[in-house]
């Protein structure tokens, strides 16, 4: 398939994505109590989708570091790998909280299976996350394939989520910023991470397709 071909669909991909995820993440800040289920089912659906068409994103971008020469195509599986990865944690959790929340049957408490989603979506997801992160950041530096920007902002945000790794260990309340579920480990790094991807999008997007020497 053409490179430019490629590009535009990575593009698009990650660009429509990342609207649903904008649409999604509203949602979790309506309510100031349990949220109803169509809230719940909502907010996951327009995630779920988001997810599912990232799976897109991730696989472009080797494929576009690969028309840089072959030398570049692992650090582009590893970014592509360690993305996937994270996006089947992250629709995982989404999957366990949704029939946790809204079908657990009784007498089964759902915190129970709903407290197994916390690393799920909070530490385990910034590790792999900051890993693809790196691994993009390392990329751009050897290819140039977007703008100097994308590496920088790849490499803070990558510091910015394993900072919250040890989240894990500061309990499950969502009002605490540095929780395993907290405000500032799930919407507020969950935010920054969907805004980055619309940028690196729109800019794939508008960067013309540059030829290899």
């Amino acid at each position: 398939m053409d490179g430019t071909i490629i590009r535009r669909t990575t593009g698009t991909a990650g660009l429509v994505a990342t609207l649903l995820m904008l649409v999604e993440l509203p949602l979790y800040f309506v309510y100031a109590g349990p949220p109803p289920d169509w809230n719940i089912l909502t907010r996951s659906m327009f995630g779920l989708i988001g997810n599912v068409l990232l799976v897109a994103f991730m696989i472009g971008l080797p494929h576009l570091l690969n028309e840089r020469g072959p030398a570049y195509a692992w650090i582009g599986s590893i970014s592509a790998a360690a993305g996937l990865m994270w996006l089947t944690v992250t629709s995982v959790a989404t999957c366990l909280e949704v029939g946790a929340t809204i079908a657990a049957p009784d007498p089964i408490d759902p915190t129970i299976a709903v407290t197994g989603t916390y690393i799920l979506y909070g530490s385990l997801s910034k590790l792999l996350i900051a890993l693809f992160l790196i691994a993009f950041g390392c990329a751009i530096a050897g290819t140039a394939l977007l703008p100097r920007w994308t590496m920088w902002t790849a490499f803070g945000l990558a510091a910015i989520h394993l900072i919250f790794v040890p989240s894990m260990f500061c309990g499950n309340d969502p009002a605490n910023f540095y929780a395993a579920n907290g405000w500032g480990t799930t919407a507020s790094t969950g935010g920054l991470t969907i805004l980055w991807l619309l940028a690196v999008s729109i800019t794939l997007l508008r960067t013309p397709r540059r030829r290899t020497s």
